[in-house]
């Protein structure tokens, strides 16, 4: 769920290197989008925009060979990143279009994933074709991980998540492969953390805001990666050392298999969160009640367009009115302190 690289400077910027974002920042919001709300997401696009500029200048004394395992995977992988980059999940989070469930959904499979993940990396860190990439302090998800979810949930958190269906083949498979083909676990190392630390915090303040988490970084813990203070030096590091791996034409080959298949993987976490969202009632905004947005720009839907006409004495907007307050937590708390007012108004005029 984190990877943002605006294609348009990812076209640019031809030495930034890692797997690129999951999801573009758009070059239009839709119309329901409040004004605000554009504003927030331009300036955040433009922020990772500067952070892939600085990238390409840090790394202008690298060398990199179109032969280099990283630029390697890099080219064999971008269908597959744009196919996942431009699903509906994936650009509906970056528009700000995030249910508080769905993040939450989407955090526990990435729980489940990244246990997995370093499982078999530790089970594994000494392995000739790992120990030049193990990384574990800089790196590690899984603890993060397990912070946001006790935010989320709560202390009791491990009895109310479970694996996605679509996330079980993925860490299904990064167990297969750690216990038979640890050589792989790279491919799959490398589509995570590179992604994850490349475009993190763009989805960190999308969330925040979106969702009203605490701007301390409660609930968003997995997208910091403390240890590590230069994102951009830390990944020319990364990168030399996956370049060093004595790899021959068949291993680059299946490693590059394995990459695509790990975008394949996340792209169906991404579509089963879509199809649960469905089922999902759009959240209320911070007063309590629908924004137009959600409204599909129909104002009859709107409480204080029902309230007007109630007033004025249409007894079918009242009962509009009435259905919808009753809908959302706030409003029906401010309808029953209404009625008990009106009751107890005219218990005295009746006295």
């Amino acid at each position: 769920m984190s990877r943002f690289v605006n294609a348009e400077v990812t076209q640019r910027i031809t030495a930034f290197h890692e797997p690129r974002s999951l999801t573009d920042v758009p070059s239009h919001v839709d119309d329901h989008v409040s004004t605000c709300c554009k504003h927030h997401v331009a300036s955040e696009g433009m922020s990772v925009m500067r952070s892939a500029e600085r990238d390409y200048i840090d790394d202008d004394d690298e060398i990199l060979s179109p032969e280099d395992l990283s630029e390697y995977l890099t080219e064999g992988t971008k269908e597959a990143h744009d196919r996942a980059e431009n699903s509906p999940f994936a650009k509906d989070f970056l528009r700000g279009r995030i249910k508080r469930e769905l993040f939450k959904l989407g955090t526990s499979a990435l729980y489940y994933v990244y246990s997995a993940l370093e499982e078999e990396i530790e089970r594994n860190k000494d392995h000739p074709m790992f120990a030049a990439v193990y990384f574990p302090s800089e790196l590690h998800r899984r603890d993060a991980l397990a912070e946001d979810l006790e935010f989320l949930y709560g202390p009791d958190w491990r009895e109310h998540i479970s694996c996605l269906a679509a996330a079980r083949p993925y860490v299904e498979r990064i167990h297969r492969v750690g216990r038979r083909e640890p050589a792989l676990l790279v491919a799959h190392a490398w589509t995570r953390y590179m992604g994850d630390l490349s475009g993190g915090q763009v989805l960190k303040k999308v969330a925040q805001r979106v969702l009203k988490l605490p701007t301390t970084g409660e609930g968003v813990r997995f997208y910091g990666f403390e240890s590590i203070h230069s994102p951009a030096a830390f990944k020319r590091l990364y990168r030399s050392r996956l370049n060093e791996l004595e790899v021959d034409v068949e291993m680059k080959r299946r490693l590059l298999a394995e990459a695509n298949l790990a975008f394949r993987f996340n792209l169906e976490v991404f579509e089963e969160l879509q199809e649960i969202g469905k089922g999902i009632e759009d959240e209320v905004q911070d007063n309590g009640v629908p924004s137009h947005a959600d409204m599909g720009g129909d104002i009859s839907k709107c409480p204080y367009y029902a309230a007007q006409m109630a007033v004025g004495g249409k007894t079918a907007h009242v009962r509009q009115l009435t259905r919808m307050l009753l809908k959302h937590a706030t409003a029906h708390m401010l309808l029953v302190t209404w009625v008990a007012a009106v009751t107890g108004l005219a218990a005295w005029y009746l006295m």
